[in-house]
């Protein structure tokens, strides 16, 4: 589990194609504190720990990953968003995050408000009843808060302060850009058990 607070940016030091999916290896500083088998988010998705030393850690990402997210466009040089699992110890600042991703959108706007930025993302509309506004969202590993939702376009709008573009690969992003998406645990649950109560 985690939390949307990205803890670092790494980068994507080399891309192998594997039959049936992807091993990247990525340098981060927090390698060295890492244990084989632990979960790391990247962009947002859930990967385990296969390989580390100093420098960096190799993680492996499945065909289902890579059909459902854009690990699949990551290349060698790439910045990445980057957390660790929640320790029971520490204090959850952003939302349950899973770093199961559900789907994929597009950005398509970034204005500059003075304070934040207003970023505006396009989503499938399958997923609008996972979307309130101001209940949160997940981008590219990052909890924001859904600031703007527009259902009949199937856009959200969320605002980015300074300190989050500067900590995170926001500085980055450009109109077109695919992010991954995942929407809050909570509501999904609750949905669900919705639709049986009225089955």
């Amino acid at each position: 589990m985690f939390t949307g607070l990205v803890e670092t940016v790494g980068r994507v030091a080399r891309v192998e194609r594997l039959p049936e999916g992807r091993r990247f290896r990525v340098e981060t500083p927090f390698a060295p504190e890492l244990t084989l088998g632990e979960s790391v988010a990247v962009n947002g998705v859930c990967l385990t720990v296969t390989a580390f030393d100093a420098d960096g850690f190799e993680a492996e990402a499945i065909a289902e990953t890579l059909r459902k997210t854009t690990l699949s466009a990551l290349d060698e040089g790439d910045a990445i968003n980057l957390e660790r699992a929640l320790l029971p110890t520490q204090r959850l600042g952003g939302h349950v995050v899973l770093g199961h991703v559900d789907t994929t959108g597009e950005i398509v706007e970034i204005v500059d408000d003075g304070e934040a930025w207003r970023i505006t993302v396009a989503y499938p509309p399958d997923f609008a009843p996972y979307l309130i506004p101001v209940g949160s969202v997940t981008v590219d590993g990052i909890s924001l808060t859904v600031a703007r939702l527009d259902e009949p376009v199937g856009t959200f709008a969320v605002a980015v302060i300074p300190h989050t573009r500067a900590v995170t690969t926001v500085l980055s992003w450009a109109a077109g850009r695919r992010v991954n998406l995942e929407f809050d645990v909570i509501g999904k649950y609750a949905l669900r058990q919705q639709g049986l109560k009225e089955r």
